[in-house]
């Protein structure tokens, strides 16, 4: 037996979230076992724990939690064995498959990862998919010429999961970093991860008047889509690129295509979930090595379990700073 957080479905179709102790025999079809340590929130773990399951979660009942990093404890493919550390993100684990909000895991080879030498488990779930889309944003970018030379790089959603580390990371390596916040109150948490400066919200927020504007940015990383990110594709600098990487904002692009035709802008979409394997590997390489540890650990709020169904309604409203990493085992 062992501890999860079982979503249930009630008769009226909506889920509730308990901590309930099941058996082994519970855990889905996969070729390897893992004990899990740690896992996190993301905004997408808080669309499988609303009542409806956020249109993501499809049976039940259900354990979520789209990343975790443990010990394999049994495998069937010859690339681990037990013992060996493991992270997971992705793979639409912890929507259509169990994930990590439970003390164990049983999920295919193909979907882990090795832990990086560097990394302690409970730092891998302190970067999780939002760290780790990150990476891949900061990796795309400095691909298509992005250097700390050329100019400030600017991150929407900068005070979030992914804007954090991104935040973090690109002040590590030498960067200049705006950081765009709707919250006043987190410019000191920004600036004290790297921010160079703080940008208010309402300063980019607008709807775009101009197509274009004046050339401000060499790059962004951008975590909120919409408006905001039609308005930054008109202040990028001649051949800057914009790596997308969330939608807090809106889905909806009321965007200009002349900063494509007249300033060569790039719009670079980045996606976690089903990067192939030598990409994230790669990516979590970097991450050991470019990010500061003392920087991501003033990033976390610790959590239990028991504290996922107001975490995951907090994530929702915009209310979870930084990253909060999950001990399944307290």
């Amino acid at each position: 037996m062992f501890k999860a957080l079982l979503l249930e479905q009630s008769e009226d179709g909506m889920a509730s979230a308990a901590v309930k102790e099941i058996g082994e025999d519970s855990l889905p079809a996969g070729d390897v076992t893992v004990a899990v340590e740690y896992s996190t929130v993301n905004y997408k773990d808080g669309l499988c724990l609303s009542p409806r399951g956020g249109g993501l979660v499809r049976k039940y009942p259900h354990v979520g939690g789209v990343d975790f990093a443990g010990v394999v404890e049994a495998s069937e493919d010859p690339r681990y064995s037990p013992g060996d550390k493991v992270v997971l993100t992705g793979w639409r684990v912890g929507e259509v498959h169990w994930g990590g909000y439970a003390q164990k895991a049983r999920v295919k080879a193909d979907w882990l990862v090795p832990l990086p030498a560097g990394l302690t488990t409970r730092a891998a779930m302190a970067v999780g998919t939002a760290g780790f889309t990150a990476m891949l944003a900061v990796m795309a970018l400095e691909d298509h010429g992005l250097t700390p030379d050329g100019g400030e790089v600017l991150v929407t959603g900068a005070a979030g999961g992914v804007g954090s580390v991104a935040t973090a990371i690109l002040a590590g390596l030498g960067y200049a970093v705006a950081g765009v916040t709707g919250r006043p109150e987190q410019a000191e948490y920004l600036k004290g991860l790297g921010a160079s400066r703080i940008v208010a919200r309402e300063e980019i927020n607008e709807t775009v008047k101009r197509p274009l504007e004046t050339e401000t940015w060499a790059g962004c990383v951008d975590a909120v889509g919409g408006a905001m990110l039609a308005r930054v594709l008109g202040q990028m600098k001649y051949g800057g690129s914009v790596a997308a990487v969330g939608l807090a904002g809106g889905a909806d692009l009321p965007a200009s295509v002349i900063p494509f035709l007249l300033r060569g802008v790039n719009l670079l979409g980045i996606d976690s979930v089903m990067q192939p394997y030598a990409n994230r590997q790669r990516a979590w390489e970097r991450v050991a090595r470019d990010l500061p540890m003392d920087k991501l650990e003033e990033m976390v709020t610790p959590a239990t379990l028991a504290d996922l169904p107001k975490l995951g309604a907090d994530i929702l409203k915009g209310q979870v700073k930084g990253r909060v990493v999950v001990d399944v085992n307290v």
